[in-house]
């Protein structure tokens, strides 16, 4: 079972909807796939047509009495579950503080899975606290959307540094998300990561499609597969499961490495 980690210091930057999609292109490819979504907002819960509620809460959940798969709910798609969010998520951090050993905590939830899952996507809520300590301790890769935006690229800096410091040698993916073409400085902060070997060859572009995702419940890859955010979106995976060293086990429903005539939305 390999464990990826949708993750960032900032918020706003498109890290719920790569989860989503990811999710669901890893559930095309044959992989068992279990998307959790660690956010208290739930927006990835309600792109799957779920409510955003968990029975107990974070502290039943996290006491780690009953297995996560008493939690887990099937989705509308072939091989992909949903472990929702629930507002109580909002006390994660001092929920797990007082843990003898809080960052083992996830990576112990996770155990019993292995076999019954694939892949496991953490769609976590932006920040660096308790809860991302026990997401690197429990995860192989770490995904992290970056704004094309001097600031945003900092922020990476600062994720990486954090990721150092708790979990020397996990592997850091970032790729730029909702990118301009229009903008000079999105232009410029393209031209500035390419050398970068922490940024993805994928790059997502700004798209209505994306933004719709929240309107129509139905992920951006398979809404308007043929829409530049689609195209990166599975670009972006294709890389996910070349570092995660997965090989797709059946024909994928979608087309993951063609990006044919795509379309701007």
């Amino acid at each position: 079972m390999r464990v990826v980690a949708v993750a960032g210091a900032k918020g706003g930057v498109g890290k719920t909807a790569a989860a989503v999609n990811l999710a669901v292109l890893s559930a095309a490819s044959g992989h068992r796939t279990l998307l959790w979504d660690l956010d208290p907002q739930g927006a990835a819960t309600h792109c799957y047509r779920a409510r955003a509620k968990v029975k107990g809460g974070a502290s039943r959940l996290l006491g780690g009495k009953r297995d996560l798969d008493a939690y887990v709910r099937h989705t509308d798609h072939d091989r992909l579950d949903l472990l929702p969010a629930d507002p109580s998520f909002r006390v994660v951090d001092s929920v797990l503080s007082t843990r003898r050993w809080p960052d083992r905590v996830l990576r112990k939830l996770l155990r019993p899975l292995d076999g019954a899952y694939d892949v496991v996507i953490l769609d976590c809520a932006p920040g660096l606290g308790v809860v991302t300590e026990s997401v690197l301790a429990a995860c192989d890769l770490v995904v992290a959307p970056i704004v094309p935006a001097p600031l945003a690229v900092r922020s990476l800096d600062q994720l990486q540094e954090f990721v150092s410091t708790h979990r020397p040698g996990l592997p850091l993916l970032a790729f730029l998300s909702m990118l301009d073409e229009r903008k000079v400085l999105h232009r410029q902060t393209r031209t500035q990561v390419r050398g970068d070997r922490r940024f993805a060859l994928a790059v997502v572009p700004v798209s209505s499609s994306v933004e719709r995702m929240g309107m129509e419940q139905v992920p951006a890859v398979l809404a308007s597969p043929n829409n530049l955010a689609a195209v990166g979106y599975r670009r972006l995976w294709a890389e996910v499961e070349d570092r995660l060293d997965l090989e797709p086990t059946r024909t994928p429903l979608i087309d993951l490495t063609s990006p044919r005539s795509a379309e701007v939305g």
